[in-house]
């Protein structure tokens, strides 16, 4: 039970700080109003290190169904435990986002586009094609993978100890957290352009849920949800059976 309640509050502090980077640059008369891609990108890469750093040492901190299903296909997580991790996932991601939507409470009624609204919460195409859309997932996720596992094999740990030490074990619990949020601070670069990065299921549907459920104008987009829970997951699990087969995992 411990490991569940610390996916939620990791999931939560991503969430947090994700979206809340997201409402920093897209709502209007905020301080950072239009400060860009980059901005938003780096952002989500420190909301992924801040959550790493606050419950790396309890769950591994997945803080994503498509990690924890990924690392469960290779045999580096239980199965018993995936449900469990998910439901943690998914709830704090929704919590995450009702903060920031609190926190951003002036904001909402002078925003004037429904489509930067639900940007905050959850991914979008720029070009809306599902099959393409959910490739871009796909891809961007089992580079999410490969690179987790990566920075697990080059600190001497393995992956099968998220449970328990995780990515705090490595290089003394300093720098491996970092390191993962430059990852998705480098995914986000290189892959987000064509559907926002989702690369993880609940990280898209908690607060797309939220956003549904809070007094905000416009449409949840429900017609494109599937992608990015479908991609990330078969993403997750071919950048981990990948790395299985590599010549040096």
């Amino acid at each position: 039970m411990e490991a569940y309640i610390a996916e939620f509050i990791g999931t939560m502090i991503l969430i947090l700080l994700g979206d809340g980077v997201v409402a920093n640059v897209l709502l209007k008369d905020s301080k950072g109003e239009a400060s860009g891609w980059i901005v938003i990108t780096f952002g989500w890469g420190m909301a992924v290190a801040m959550a790493v750093y606050v419950v790396g040492g309890v769950s591994g901190a997945h803080i994503n169904p498509a990690v924890t299903i990924g690392l469960a296909s290779i045999g580096e997580f239980p199965w018993a435990d995936v449900p469990g991790y998910i439901v943690g996932q998914v709830l704090g991601a929704m919590t995450g986002a009702a903060l920031v939507y609190l926190a951003y409470l002036p904001h909402w009624g002078i925003t004037d586009d429904p489509g930067l609204k639900l940007a905050v919460f959850s991914t979008g195409p720029e070009v809306r094609d599902y099959p393409k859309n959910t490739l871009t997932e796909i891809i961007g996720t089992a580079m999410l993978l490969l690179g987790v596992l990566g920075i697990f094999s080059f600190g001497g740990t393995g992956a099968g100890e998220t449970a328990g030490e995780g990515l705090i074990a490595l290089f003394g619990g300093g720098v491996a957290p970092l390191i993962v949020g430059l990852l998705v601070f480098s995914i986000g670069l290189s892959l987000g352009g064509p559907t926002g990065y989702a690369i993880n299921p609940a990280r898209d549907l908690g607060p797309r849920i939220v956003h549904a459920i809070l007094p905000i104008e416009g449409d949840s987009d429900w017609s494109y949800s599937w992608v990015p829970i479908v991609g990330p997951i078969v993403g997750g699990v071919l950048g981990a059976v990948l790395w299985t087969i590599l010549p040096f995992s």
